[in-house]
């Protein structure tokens, strides 16, 4: 197959590229590249697809409506793995403008892409924070989401409801996927891993929210690729049983599915922290700080639908994730642990 990864240079892009790119898939990766964070991170990731002979990058942003247009006419996609978007919570609040043009207008430009150039399936990521306001645990795909907290999860509920128009107008197939907190090696620098690992290595202290009083689905980045591509594979179709009168909000009459991905299991932020301080050999000097604005103190993920329809099966625990970050973090930034006494 011919598949598009869009944010290919990006975290969960990068690793999902080179999964389909080592099962013998053709890629056409899409990134552009942006200094949202450390350009640097995102070169060393592409680097390291650009060897593979069925791989090759376009740098274009999801709001070029005229380039887009061209990728789609001339590469005619087999299947679209819409990675891209402008990422975080935080940052929403201080650049609103960011998250419209990529995530809202750049969302439009896949979407048209896909229904004009006869693409068999969009799996797209969505997130955990469309759950917003809901206290229900654990999060589930038939919850009402209409209470986000932030822009951020405003525009992915928004890509969930622009892909069910086009599932529902033109027949497209969709499938949109709720992360939850993931992490593991070339993760993201904005990211609460990154930011502690860096700072309990460097003896500064960490900032710590809600006064540490957090519980988080963290989900590791090979079980979520995992579940990416087993859901490439498996074409959403029409919920035969969908009742417009008691309408199910992860499923449809047209060829569209929700589905949450994350660890099945949610984890103490202070348990998070203690296992870093394990891996790095100190103890964090931590700054505890109140709520931050959009954010929310718990999350955790109702993966039953992932598990019944593609077997979704996450197996790595938090404990083995981290270290594996670590390990990663310390030879890619050339860092050498001193022990504390």
């Amino acid at each position: 197959m011919k598949i598009l990864v869009t944010g290919a240079a990006g975290f969960i892009g990068f690793h999902t590229a080179k999964v389909l790119l080592e099962r013998g898939e053709t890629v056409i990766g899409l990134d552009n590249f942006d200094d949202y964070y450390d350009v640097r991170l995102k070169d060393a990731r592409a680097a390291l697809l650009d060897p593979y002979d069925n791989f090759s990058m376009t740098r274009i942003d999801l709001h070029d409506r005229d380039a887009m247009e061209a990728l789609f006419a001339k590469e005619k996609f087999d299947k679209v793995v819409h990675l891209a978007a402008q990422a975080g919570v935080r940052h929403s609040i201080e650049n609103p403008h960011a998250y419209i043009d990529s995530n809202i207008v750049g969302n439009l430009h896949v979407l048209e892409g896909c229904r004009h150039n006869d693409v068999q399936h969009l799996v797209y990521a969505s997130s955990s924070s469309v759950y917003g306001a809901n206290t229900t645990m654990p999060f589930s795909i038939h919850q009402n989401v209409d209470h986000p907290l932030a822009l951020y999860g405003a525009t992915k509920k928004a890509n969930e409801l622009m892909a069910h128009t086009y599932s529902n107008l033109y027949g497209l197939p969709t499938t949109g996927l709720r992360f939850f907190t993931v992490y593991g090696p070339f993760g993201r620098p904005d990211m609460a891993l990154f930011m502690f690992t860096k700072n309990i290595i460097e003896g500064k202290p960490i900032d710590v929210f809600n006064y540490g009083d957090h519980k988080r689905d963290f989900t590791y980045i090979d079980d979520i690729v995992e579940g990416v591509i087993r859901t490439m594979d498996h074409t959403a179709l029409p919920n035969e049983d969908w009742d417009p009168a008691t309408p199910d909000p992860g499923t449809s009459r047209a060829p569209y599915r929700i589905y949450n991905i994350g660890n099945q299991q949610s984890v103490e932020l202070m348990k998070y922290i203690e296992v870093i301080e394990e891996c790095v050999g100190k103890k964090a000097e931590k700054n505890l700080l109140p709520l931050q604005p959009g954010d929310v103190p718990y999350t955790w993920a109702d993966t039953a639908d992932l598990v019944a329809d593609v077997n979704y099966q996450p197996s790595t625990p938090v404990e083995v994730g981290v270290k594996n970050f670590v390990d990663w973090y310390l030879e890619f930034y050339d860092v050498e642990l001193k022990q504390s006494a």
